[in-house]
């Protein structure tokens, strides 16, 4: 069976040649000149590093066009990786919403740094040249989603998910929503079996825990509504959701969306609590019973829904 890796590169690959493929008919189409963007990126990347597309007229040129494709083909593998690797962790969609994300992943990655390095703003694009973006994305993200589907087709379909997992996400959320580490450390914690290098992971992992649990308590902390401190939370809670999903043999996406919506609701209600303390209770008092009750609710998260315990539903 072809690894994780491999099958992205091979998935990526294909989602690159189609990506070509309707950029190159559109062109065909419309008759319209290939984007400049690619070589305005390279050029803007070697200003940055204080240098210069070596060689001079035609020799210049070309070398632009070289690197800006290869930029675009690097870009394509690199997405059909990071594919590969959600779905390796459980993050199973169908052939739409595969489009949409797969594609959306890959316009991020080739427009964003467009847009900081002021090759060109989307802010100013006209309809005609964000479909002659998008579409040729969303064939990516499609081919690349299949791609997958066909390679990985020996893997177990993932169920339902079930009331019982969705609970357990929301917990593990809103523990995430106090103390960040635990949407991530609580289910590794309490993963079964595992040789020394998986123990002295989750040491590294407990003491991260630990060390979050001190730094709460410093005056000097900011506060957990400063960014990134909710986005950070969200995602942990994310993150937790879909660990859990995985545990459970379970499609992710809405324990994905429970979860983080839980460690929203988690981030508030955690620094409300904080705030009603203050002039009632010592802080470090409040902070200790919120550290208590953020390790309860993970425990009741994890602990319960491990394999062998009777309740990974």
């Amino acid at each position: 069976m072809l690894g994780t890796v491999t099958r992205g590169l091979v998935a990526g690959a294909a989602g690159t040649a189609v990506i070509d493929a309707v950029t190159y008919l559109d062109m065909a189409l419309r008759g319209r000149d290939p984007s400049s963007v690619p070589q305005g990126t390279v050029d803007a990347l070697a200003d940055r590093a204080g240098t210069s597309v070596p060689g001079d007229g035609a020799t210049a040129e070309n070398r632009r066009t070289a690197l800006g494709a290869l930029a675009g083909t690097a870009t394509g593998l690199g997405v059909g990786v990071l594919a590969s690797v959600a779905r390796r962790a459980g993050l199973r969609t169908g052939p739409a919403a595969g489009a949409v994300l797969i594609g959306g992943a890959a316009m991020a990655a080739a427009d964003l740094p467009v847009a900081a390095l002021g090759v060109s703003d989307p802010g100013t694009w006209s309809r005609a040249d964000w479909a002659a973006d998008v579409v040729p994305h969303l064939a990516y993200g499609l081919t690349t989603h299949l791609t997958l589907d066909a390679l990985a087709s020996d893997e177990p379909p993932a169920g339902r998910a079930r009331p019982a997992l969705l609970a357990r996400s929301a917990a593990l959320g809103l523990a995430s929503g106090a103390r960040a580490s635990l949407g991530v450390a609580a289910p590794v914690l309490t993963s079964p079996g595992g040789g020394r290098g998986r123990a002295v992971a989750k040491a590294g992992i407990a003491l991260g825990v630990v060390g979050e649990l001190v730094g709460d308590k410093q005056p000097t902390t900011p506060s957990r509504l400063d960014p990134p401190g909710p986005q950070v939370r969200v995602a942990a809670g994310a993150l937790g959701g879909v660990a859990l999903a995985r545990r459970a043999e379970a499609r992710p996406l809405v324990p994905m969306a429970v979860g983080a919506a839980a460690a929203a609701v988690g981030t508030r209600a955690g620094a409300a609590w904080r705030a009603w303390a203050v002039g009632r209770v010592p802080d470090w008092q409040a902070a200790v019973a919120e550290d208590v009750a953020a390790l309860a609710l993970a425990a009741v998260a994890c602990v319960g829904g491990r394999p062998g315990s009777g309740t990974t539903a």
